[in-house]
């Protein structure tokens, strides 16, 4: 406690063994300026000394409720709190947060470590991306030949492996190109064009792609694009991506017979896409995962196991237009995927 005139006028052995100052010191009750220059030598900090003259001044002088923190030379952490007293007087008080500042540091640490790892982690998958790119292009290139009889005439079956290799190649690339995507994504490098984009025009595009593969799998397919979704300011490639990764998901995930929606619309400030299906929809704890990057997600095609890339991407891309991508999906009810795009 200290006086008005700001003189020492009571203090506990707690105070004097936090600072390792002798009684005969506190007992000839210093002034707080006299005290700050006696326990200087204890502070961590020597720039910090004057913490304690402007707590203690402003709740005796100005009547005003102060807090700081300190670091001791001893390792020792305390939050500082002056509170004036109705006599006048000012109560000065020490909490020792010495642990909680040795966990908070550690927590620190712990996440620049896991940022370093993220970092190294992206810069890896973009060069093995890389890397993988060179000899994909030559598998393709030799089994195009193939199959075309450059290198002579081959046989049904073998010109069905060669096809195979082709198709393989085509998905693989797929891959590769969306894993780029997701880490130039992360690390904000991702390149946008800034064009007028005739949303129509590439929600009937995707349609129209996507409408064999769900044919062929027996699904109803019902296109409706109201002629007021009109343009927005972005990258038609991008855009158009968006809606190949979304209706990809819809067909893969939806069962024989199913049906798949694409529905687009708008108003003056925004353009709408809704992409649904009545598959198996999602559960609460697959929904919390359905946006990770390289997460799991069952159900694909040929009752397999699917990296959940598109989703990923499509949200990306997406929110980098300064749009939105919600999901909503109950089991047994279907998904809905609605993209919103701002003019």
């Amino acid at each position: 406690v200290f006086e008005a005139d700001g003189r020492l006028h009571n203090w506990n052995n707690r105070f004097r063994d936090s600072w390792g100052v002798e009684e005969n010191v506190l007992a000839s009750h210093p002034h707080i300026d006299a005290l700050a220059e006696h326990l200087l030598p204890e502070l961590a900090d020597p720039d910090r000394s004057g913490l304690l003259r402007d707590l203690v001044k402003s709740a005796t002088v100005d009547r005003t409720q102060r807090s700081g923190r300190l670091a001791l030379k001893s390792g020792q952490f305390f939050e500082l709190a002056a509170v004036p007293l109705p006599d006048g007087n000012a109560l000065l008080t020490m909490l020792d947060i010495t642990d909680s500042r040795k966990v908070e540091g550690a927590l620190r640490e712990r996440a620049q470590a896991l940022e370093e790892a993220d970092r190294v982690k992206s810069s890896f998958v973009a060069n093995m991306s890389y890397e993988l790119r060179t000899p994909l292009t030559s598998i393709a290139g030799y089994a195009e030949m193939l199959e075309s009889g450059l290198a002579g005439p081959l046989d049904p079956q073998a010109q069905d492996y060669a096809r195979s290799i082709l198709e393989a190649s085509g998905r693989l690339a797929k891959i590769i190109d969306r894993v780029l995507d997701l880490t130039q994504g992360a690390q904000g490098a991702l390149p946008l064009e800034q064009k007028n984009v005739e949303l129509a025009m590439i929600a009937h595009d995707a349609a129209r792609e996507h409408k064999p593969v769900a044919d062929a799998k027996g699904l109803e397919f019902v296109v409706h694009v109201d002629p007021m979704v009109g343009a927005t300011r972005g990258d038609a490639r991008r855009l158009r991506q968006v809606l190949d990764h979304l209706l990809d998901n819809a067909i893969d995930y939806t069962p024989q017979g199913g049906r798949v929606l694409l529905h687009a619309d708008g108003d003056a400030q925004r353009a709408q896409i809704v992409i649904s299906d009545n598959g198996p929809g999602m559960d609460t704890a697959s929904q919390a995962r359905a946006f990770d990057r390289f997460s799991q997600i069952a159900g694909a095609r040929d009752g397999g196991e699917a990296l959940g890339l598109g989703l990923s991407l499509a949200r990306q891309f997406v929110e980098a237009h300064g749009g939105t991508l919600t999901l909503l999906s109950e089991p047994g009810q279907g998904t809905a995927v609605s993209v919103e795009l701002p003019r």
